[in-house]
């Protein structure tokens, strides 16, 4: 009995430590700037999310395989369609660079045709670095970049609804 008290005790010292020890880069990535991704495009061309620098650009981690990021996707279509040649407050015009966690090229390419992702920037991260780089740790995740490179929003206020919300918010008056 004594002994699966120890372990109990040394199970809940571990989970303590290690609570506190690893970091969630998620939050490194609130109001910093944003780490560059560069991938490989349907084309086979690089693109880098640096290029776009000067506009709101929504990054979007999603997948073909991914139901709830394929419900989104609808959504993100409109913003870009209503918010592409807006000006903001610190930033020229709207993007959307969508960064893939699918393993097959072919249903990738397909969703972006079903799904009408008509905007020019698709890369597909299959060595997972720019997930990583992001803390993203499961997908629909988003993230609003500023003119200027810096990640002002993140998260559920970028989905449905709120994505216009947030967009609205920095629109120039």
């Amino acid at each position: 009995m004594k002994s699966s008290s120890f372990l109990f005790i040394g199970l809940l010292a571990a989970l303590f430590y290690f609570s506190f020890t690893f970091e969630n880069n998620e939050d490194n990535t609130k109001n910093g700037n944003a780490p560059e991704i560069e991938l490989v495009s349907p084309k086979g061309k690089k693109i880098k999310l640096s290029d776009l620098k000067g506009k709101f650009v929504l990054i979007d981690f999603w997948a073909s395989w991914c139901g709830p990021c394929r419900v989104e996707n609808p959504n993100v279509v409109e913003a870009y369609k209503k918010y592409r040649k807006g000006k903001f407050k610190n930033g020229k015009g709207f993007e959307v660079f969508s960064v893939s966690l699918d393993r097959e090229v072919e249903a990738w390419k397909n969703a972006i045709k079903i799904d009408h992702l008509d905007w020019s920037t698709h890369g597909i991260d299959s060595e997972g670095k720019a997930s990583e780089s992001y803390g993203v740790n499961s997908i629909p995740s988003a993230f609003l970049i500023d003119g200027d490179g810096n990640i002002i929003a993140k998260g559920q206020e970028l989905r449905g609804l709120n994505l216009h919300i947030t967009l609205d918010r920095y629109l120039k008056k």
